[in-house]
């Protein structure tokens, strides 16, 4: 008896669940103009800007031919085709991997009780509040034969470092990522600082107590504590490295002869200056299936750390 009581008691009563059905019904109503918004404005034209990558649109005429596949297998025999998808993924892959630890390693030392902490964290992070398209004007002046750099080179008694930094295509890609390290150093360094300002002082010290050196206390304490923060820095610099774009276009536009063309400028030149929007298209799918699945990687790793 007293058993089915306390089982009454713990029931909602009818009128209740039906009221709060009804409002749980309700709550699409209000979802369904941002969805439609959403599908309208995103989902529509990423599908129909997808379809035309199977077909071979110049962008003017009304009725473009449908040839299948022929515009990604044109990605792979086209040289400036694989030059970007080289240069993409080489931009990617070290730009994640400098960043990162250069990052961590000033996130490190300003995280310190040095006395100019504040103004060491204000002048790294500066440049990221910075244009991307400011910082390609500026950096493209500094590496003209007769900029900055070359002067400051040649004024310390390094004349014979000189160098046409973007004119020489074997070294133009390089001196573009130094521009995106510089660019961005200071974001992950704020996610790194972050991280490690969350981690309590006293396990630290107690770890220096029981004997752990620097390096020790770094690695078996630091790093799984600033898991989180390096899995989300090293996915947003992966999938900032994919999508390189305004440095790359101001700086050089793909050039010299192609050497420094990434996925993004070989869409904007072939869509907007040679008028070959199939073939853009198809590169936009390529690179969208990159970020996606960087994406993916970085929501798996997450899902993990919370585990």
């Amino acid at each position: 008896m007293a058993i089915d009581t306390a089982v009454r008691r713990n029931e909602a009563p009818p009128r209740k669940r039906r009221r709060y059905r009804g409002f749980a019904h309700s709550v699409w109503w209000f979802v369904l103009p941002a969805a439609a918004l959403y599908v309208f404005a995103v989902v529509y034209p990423s599908v129909r800007g997808s379809l035309f990558a199977f077909t071979n649109w110049d962008g003017i005429s009304q009725d473009p031919k449908w040839v299948g596949l022929d515009q990604f297998a044109r990605i792979w025999s086209d040289p400036n085709g694989l030059t970007s998808v080289k240069n993409t993924l080489l931009i990617a892959f070290a730009v994640t991997v400098v960043q990162n630890v250069a990052g961590l390693l000033i996130a490190l030392a300003v995280n310190s009780r040095i006395k100019s902490r504040d103004v060491l964290r204000v002048l790294i992070f500066a440049p990221v509040v910075i244009t991307s398209i400011a910082v390609g004007f500026l950096w493209q002046n500094l590496f003209t034969p007769d900029g900055g750099i070359n002067e400051a080179l040649e004024a310390v008694g390094l004349g014979a470092l000189r160098q046409n930094w973007l004119g020489d295509p074997d070294i133009a890609i390089w001196s573009i990522m130094v521009v995106v390290f510089w660019q961005f150093v200071g974001y992950s360094m704020v996610i790194f600082l972050a991280g490690l300002q969350g981690i309590p002082e006293e396990i630290i010290e107690a770890a220096a107590i029981d004997g752990a050196g620097p390096i020790r206390r770094f690695w078996a304490i630091v790093r799984p504590l600033l898991a989180p923060s390096i899995t989300i820095n090293v996915m947003l610099s992966l999938i900032g490295g994919l999508k390189l774009f305004d440095q790359v276009f101001i700086m050089t536009q793909g050039g010299p002869g192609g050497a420094t063309n990434t996925i993004s400028t070989l869409i904007y030149s072939n869509a907007f200056s040679l008028g070959r929007f199939g073939y853009a298209a198809a590169l936009a799918v390529v690179l969208s299936i990159f970020v996606a699945v960087a994406s993916i990687i970085q929501y798996r790793l997450l899902a993990l750390q919370e585990r």
